[in-house]
């Protein structure tokens, strides 16, 4: 385990958006030179010649990644990246490299970097991979925060409310939640508006999509199948997935009111 990764997951809280680059490297010319890059397209760029001191640095609250030398003083980017994964550094990784290999290159793509690089690398392929891994971070922050969103929503709603959701995204009719519940069908109506409104749902599609992202499964022999609720990070700009409907529930969770 790399020492302080656990207590350093702080960051620099400000409206400033602009996306950032963290570069690790022990060659000053190549962080003068990846700094002057990145500044080049306007971006931000902070610049370490460890691993202790990137950690020790507050992460600014921004689209991010971060461009690795395999090998520095002392230690392994290698080792970095997987202690990095397990302790939860999100960030997308860019390694470079003056001693390559296709055994090391490898041995990192399948750890989760993005791209690798050998010195010299042409500035037009960082640039672009740079660009490639800020869209892929920002599109990871935007998913967690949607699903922060979703979890927060949830536990607002009452015990009741949460029965009602789990019956309504199984496809029960509000008749056949009603005989489920032992309540009134008009008394259903109302927790269902309820978990509607918590749950800024506009539609039983947009509903059905976040119960699959707090885990709440269907019972529902006719499955409900929907859109995901947020892309996943390897659509990259793929066209979204329809949306398709089969609300119809199943034989045997008709019962008679």
């Amino acid at each position: 385990m790399v020492p302080g990764l656990r207590s350093t997951p702080n960051r620099t809280k400000t409206e400033n958006t602009t996306p950032v680059v963290y570069v690790i490297d022990d060659d000053e010319s190549i962080r003068f030179t990846l700094q002057s890059l990145a500044r080049s397209v306007g971006l931000r760029v902070e610049t370490f010649d460890s691993p202790g001191a990137f950690l020790a640095f507050p992460k600014h609250d921004a689209p991010s990644c971060l461009i690795l030398d395999v090998r520095l003083r002392g230690e392994s980017g290698l080792t970095f990246q997987a202690d990095a994964a397990r302790a939860g550094l999100r960030m997308p990784i860019l390694f470079i490299t003056a001693y390559g290999d296709i055994e090391m290159t490898v041995k990192a793509m399948k750890a989760g970097a993005l791209d690798f690089f050998e010195k010299p690398f042409r500035e037009q392929d960082m640039l672009d991979a740079i660009t490639h891994a800020l869209k892929r971070d920002a599109r990871r922050r935007a998913s967690e925060e949607a699903l922060a969103g979703v979890f927060a929503a949830y536990e607002s709603l009452t015990v009741r409310e949460k029965e009602v959701m789990k019956h309504v995204v199984a496809g029960l009719l509000n008749k056949q939640i009603a005989y489920e519940m032992n309540l009134s069908e008009i008394t259903v109506k109302i927790y269902r508006g309820q978990v509607m409104k918590k749950m800024a749902s506009r539609s039983l599609p947009d509903l059905v999509r976040k119960a699959e992202a707090l885990g709440i499964e269907s019972t529902c022999v006719a499955p409900l199948n929907f859109a995901p609720l947020s892309r996943s990070a390897t659509d990259d700009d793929a066209p979204a997935s329809p949306v398709v409907v089969n609300v119809m529930p199943s034989s045997n969770a008709r019962r008679a009111s």
